[in-house]
């Protein structure tokens, strides 16, 4: 740790506030400006009630299968890419030697690049581990909606409730996923840190605020948004 200057942990600091903070806001902060993730997750509510009135629920299996389909080819690829980190710390002085020649001053200690590979690792194996269980939760949810009662029965107390706890389990298989495509996005600003703290903190920023937006003011948020509700949403300042 002695490696690292003030201005190093102070960038690190921001980092992980920046991640933290936006991942709470997205997912659990209360606001009158409900973000794209919620907006999905209230979806999924519905799609489950809509589920529970279909005699044939073969859409409903197909888009569970699509689910588990992506979630495990970001699961494979956070490995991949954590293999490759983990490869890097082999060729730390070589590392060095490139990261010496850039024009940004960026040269190293050999100590402190492995250091920064470590913690590069430690996002992708963050990444993985989230993405492992949203599939395993995934694959859950597929359950749940096969031990849903027949639509015969959807008025049926027993029915909603087993509706409920399918829409519950995709939606913390969505809330894990959500986590791990994050830590991919921030492995991109995190790449700053090899080329100081001072980049480390602009490229941070950046994801953020790219991230920000297309969770609060991106289309593909008000496309989830009924009339009065983007209306309401442009009367406060919100984009079209």
């Amino acid at each position: 740790m002695d490696e690292l200057t003030r201005y190093d942990l102070l960038a690190l600091v921001w980092y992980l506030l920046a991640w933290g903070m936006f991942g709470w806001m997205s997912d659990y902060a209360p606001t009158v400006r409900p973000s794209l993730s919620r907006l999905m997750n209230a979806t999924r509510h519905r799609w489950m009630m809509q589920m529970v009135r279909r005699e044939v629920r073969i859409v409903d299996t197909a888009i569970l299968s699509s689910l588990q389909n992506g979630t495990a080819f970001f699961a494979s690829t956070s490995l991949i890419a954590l293999g490759g980190t983990l490869a890097l710390l082999n060729q730390s002085e070589r590392v060095q030697m490139v990261f010496s020649d850039l024009p940004l001053h960026a040269a190293a200690t050999k100590q402190l690049i492995e250091i920064k590979v470590l913690g590069l690792a430690i996002i992708y194996g963050y990444a993985f581990f989230k993405f492992g269980w949203a599939y395993r939760l995934f694959n859950y949810a597929a359950i749940l909606v096969g031990a849903v009662p027949p639509h015969e029965k959807a008025d049926e107390p027993d029915t909603m409730k087993a509706a409920n706890r399918a829409a519950a389990m995709q939606i913390q298989a969505g809330s894990h996923f959500h986590w791990g495509l994050r830590s991919l996005f921030f492995s991109v600003g995190y790449l700053g840190w090899f080329l100081g703290p001072l980049v480390f903190c602009l490229t941070t920023t950046l994801i953020t605020a790219v991230l920000t937006h297309r969770q609060f003011w991106s289309h593909a948020r008000d496309a989830l948004m009924d009339d009065d509700e983007k209306l309401n949403s442009n009367d406060q300042g919100g984009a079209p």
